[in-house]
């Protein structure tokens, strides 16, 4: 069965930088949109960070500019480079695949065309 397993998380202090991964199991990123999203206690779940098939990215307001989502195809790892950190930006963090035609129709950055989730990974910035 399908699996995303998040890592790289960790508490940190604000400005410092964290890279978090999500590998797959029986399914390939290149086939699919990738995100991460996030949530924080009492929050709704937020998308962060998005790739498409083509390589295009899209991203929270929030994040622009530190963040930063990119792919390995050949390792079917998907990443997410976050620098200058914010107290805000503590949350867990999801992995999640969707295929794309449901994305784009739904919003990238929405979690409701989502197909698959990882457990996620926790992310403290104080």
């Amino acid at each position: 069965h399908v699996q995303l397993v998040e890592s790289g998380g960790g508490s940190v202090q604000a400005g410092e930088s964290l890279r978090l991964s999500c590998t797959t199991s029986h399914l390939s990123i290149d086939s699919y949109c990738m995100a991460f999203f996030r949530e924080a206690p009492g929050n709704e779940r937020e998308g962060v960070a998005a790739i498409g098939n083509d390589g295009r990215t899209s991203y929270a307001d929030s994040v622009k500019g530190r963040f930063t989502i990119s792919r390995d195809n050949a390792k079917n790892t998907l990443f997410l480079q976050m620098n200058s950190l914010k107290p805000e930006d503590t949350a867990l963090y999801y992995c999640a695949a969707g295929p794309e035609p449901l994305v784009v129709f739904t919003g990238t950055l929405r979690a409701r065309g989502y197909q698959y989730w990882g457990q996620g990974t926790q992310v403290t910035v104080s």
